[in-house]
């Protein structure tokens, strides 16, 4: 591994080519975690930012389980659950809040008269879009940099990363 970089946070200073032995791939997986590490914090920044976008006492699990919702991507508390890798009081607590504040309702499954689903209202959408234009211009904007063929090699890259 190469010692500290002089360089100022948030860059990497230029390391040599090397061997392209264990020290390279080593270096390269502690870059890669790095930087993921700095775009994960972002992304938190990003989602506490668009919760309160949403309403102000809105957390941003919150905001994740309404979009999720919105989406339709879950729209069940196990679906929820699974998808946000979370426990099942924190989904109920995040759903009763929604619910609360206007932004989610419970109804009756069309499938399944017995079981319910979740659905955002009106107003989730509309405040979801706000608070969507704010966070994804400024993802949106340093991707549209990119090529379509970069953008899909990279989303097919974080794919087989989540496995």
């Amino acid at each position: 591994m190469s010692a500290p970089s002089d360089e100022p946070a948030g860059t990497e200073a230029s390391v040599p080519a090397g061997d392209g032995g264990i020290d390279d791939l080593d270096h390269a997986i502690t870059r890669v975690e790095h930087e993921l590490g700095r775009l994960f914090a972002r992304i938190r920044v990003g989602w506490r930012e668009a919760a309160v976008t949403v309403h102000p006492d809105l957390q941003p699990l919150g905001y994740q389980v309404l979009t999720s919702i919105l989406t339709g991507r879950a729209t069940s508390a196990g679906a929820l659950i699974e998808r946000l890798q979370t426990d099942k009081s924190a989904v109920s607590r995040q759903v009763k809040q929604l619910e609360q504040l206007g932004l989610v309702e419970s109804i009756p499954d069309p499938e399944d008269r017995r079981a319910r689903v979740l659905v955002a209202t009106p107003l989730a959408q509309e405040r979801v879009a706000v608070a969507r234009s704010r966070y994804e211009g400024r993802i949106g904007d340093r991707l549209r940099n990119w090529s379509a063929a970069d953008l899909d090699h990279f989303a097919d890259l974080l794919a087989d990363l989540g496995g």
